[in-house]
């Protein structure tokens, strides 16, 4: 399926960027791996396994892996897998070092604090001359690196691009399919991180199946309302990156935002769920200020989110939250 061997940077060390590695390297390209975290370089070159984010995952010899991340901007792609509230201090440093025409594909989710930015706004504001794309879908990165069928949205307006990025990083178990619209793939990854806290919340409150199910579509629509105001397409919303990442994310206690939830529902303070998770910080705590703010700003209703978002930064009550989600007036579907 390789139709030829392509030069593939990557930043970020955690779990996805390490996964993107390993696929990368399957798909038949060259790969070079770049982090800051010494932890991750010490157990990748010493047991070539990622303890910290990826464990009990082989990552082969070939995957070349630096603490330099100049080295990473010599390929032809570089991957951007850093947290959120990471990327852009990533794009400003390899700013100096990135050739102009070099494609980006950001493989982060969620929208900037502050600035409230997709990934793609904060790329191009920095990086400006360099062609972006979005990777984003319903991908675990413990099943994808471990050769398990996995499905993805690679988003961007150029045919002959994509292809390249398919070709580099895809293969007969991780299947890339393509969309040129690059806001809507972007606002499903970021809204399903709060409705998956939602849905966490009501299996930790024991609140029953039917209440989870109404979350996810309810869910749905806010997230489709405010991808409309962004600018995004419906259809975008119904694929991969939309519906398919929220299913994952919203039904699955694997999931850290589901899981995060469920103690939130059982009683347990953000803060002592944060101290107790050694792994990175929560994605979903970050993005519910900004998707809330955001929606503000925008005019678009999002009780859904919006009630996440005063539990976790407001220290509203769970309890009183649901009720005044269930007093709604009853209004029409659509």
């Amino acid at each position: 399926m390789n139709h030829s061997s392509y030069r593939v940077g990557i930043i970020g060390g955690g779990a996805w960027g390490t996964a993107l590695s390993i696929l990368a390297n399957r798909a038949g390209s060259t790969v070079m791996l770049g982090t800051r975290n010494n932890n991750v370089i010490q157990s990748i070159l010493d047991r070539r396994t990622n303890d910290t984010y990826l464990p009990n995952v082989f990552i082969d010899p070939n995957i070349a892996v630096t603490d330099k991340l100049g080295e990473t901007c010599g390929g032809d792609v570089l991957i951007l897998a850093v947290p959120s509230h990471m990327l852009r201090s990533a794009c400003i440093s390899i700013s100096d070092m990135l050739p102009v025409h070099l494609p980006i594909m950001i493989a982060t989710k969620g929208i900037e604090r502050g600035s409230l930015m997709l990934m793609s706004e904060v790329c191009k504001s920095i990086l400006p001359h360099n062609p972006v794309a979005i990777l984003s879908g319903p991908n675990f990165a413990d099943e994808a690196a471990g050769g398990l069928a996995t499905a993805t949205t690679i988003a961007c307006t150029d045919e002959t691009l994509w292809n390249m990025l398919t070709y580099s990083i895809g293969g007969r178990f991780f299947r890339p399919y393509m969309t040129d619209d690059i806001i809507g793939a972007q606002i499903g990854g970021a809204v399903k991180n709060i409705i998956a806290i939602a849905c966490g919340i009501a299996m930790g409150k024991k609140l029953g199946e039917n209440a989870r199910a109404a979350i996810v579509t309810r869910g749905f629509a806010e997230t489709s309302r405010l991808n409309q105001a962004k600018g995004g397409r419906y259809e975008t919303l119904m694929g991969l990156s939309g519906l398919g990442d929220l299913i994952l994310t919203s039904g699955s206690p694997k999931s850290r935002n589901t899981s995060f939830g469920i103690a939130l529902g059982e009683g347990k303070t953000k803060e002592d769920i944060l101290m107790h998770r050694g792994r990175t910080a929560n994605e979903g705590v970050t993005a519910a200020e900004s998707i809330s703010k955001l929606a503000r700003k925008l005019g678009v209703s999002m009780p859904i989110c919006d009630a996440v978002h005063r539990v976790l930064h407001e220290n509203a009550s769970v309890d009183r939250l649901i009720e005044e989600l269930l007093e709604r007036p009853f209004t029409q579907e659509m």
